[in-house]
């Protein structure tokens, strides 16, 4: 597992820093109820790392309309979104990744109409709410995950996970989306935090000082 997405940017400062540590995809959400929600185009966006918008139940003309804006590489979408609508968005010319939430069983019917149709996946926590939990579920579901599409990992991670996750070892899991756990405040991240759990997942002779864990 070598891709680490870190989600939920907003200040062009701390867009630097994150890129500067490693970060391969950076991801803005464009969902208005996120207290993450990205209301302007920052002074400076990622110029290494891919770009990712995250959109929930939002039209094609407005994410395609963001997109250009933004200079978008792939668009996360994180609502009730049908595998047609993931299709014509990837029509545009832009990567689709489709979320879908995981409770205490994988449930591969859910999944299943949207191979062929994204181009990744990304498994979270099944909660009410649209949008991340901070929670975690039991990773040991996705050993029922039968499909070719590759995925993300999401939910609840912190940085304490990086040594378990140097063993996770499911064939199609290509990386991990981590957020809210490596946050000073919503939408501003530990940088420092961030590029030591980024070093320990893509070198696995590294490990996670402790005296930095500060969650």
């Amino acid at each position: 597992m070598k891709l680490v997405k870190v989600c939920g940017m907003r200040e062009a400062t701390n867009i630097r820093e994150v890129e500067q540590a490693r970060a391969d995809w950076i991801g803005f959400i464009f969902y208005p109820e996120s207290p993450r929600f990205v209301h302007e185009v920052p002074d400076y966006l990622p110029r290494k790392a891919k770009r990712v918008g995250v959109f929930v139940n939002a039209s094609k003309e407005k994410i395609n309309e963001t997109a250009s804006l933004f200079g978008l590489d792939l668009v996360q979408l994180h609502g009730n979104e049908s595998p047609e609508f993931c299709e014509n968005i990837r029509r545009s010319g832009v990567k689709v990744i489709k979320s879908f939430r995981v409770g205490d069983e994988f449930k591969e019917e859910e999944v299943e109409p949207y191979h062929g149709k994204c181009d990744y996946f990304l498994f979270d926590t099944q909660t009410s709410l649209y949008g991340g939990s901070g929670e975690k579920f039991n990773w040991e579901t996705l050993l029922n995950y039968r499909g070719n599409t590759f995925f993300l990992l999401s939910g609840g991670i912190t940085p304490g996970d990086a040594e378990a996750l140097k063993t996770f070892s499911y064939p199609k899991c290509i990386g991990v989306d981590i957020n809210s756990k490596f946050e000073i405040s919503p939408a501003v991240k530990d940088a420092k935090l961030v590029k030591q759990f980024i070093k320990v997942i893509k070198n696995p002779g590294n490990k996670i000082d402790n005296k930095t864990l500060l969650i």
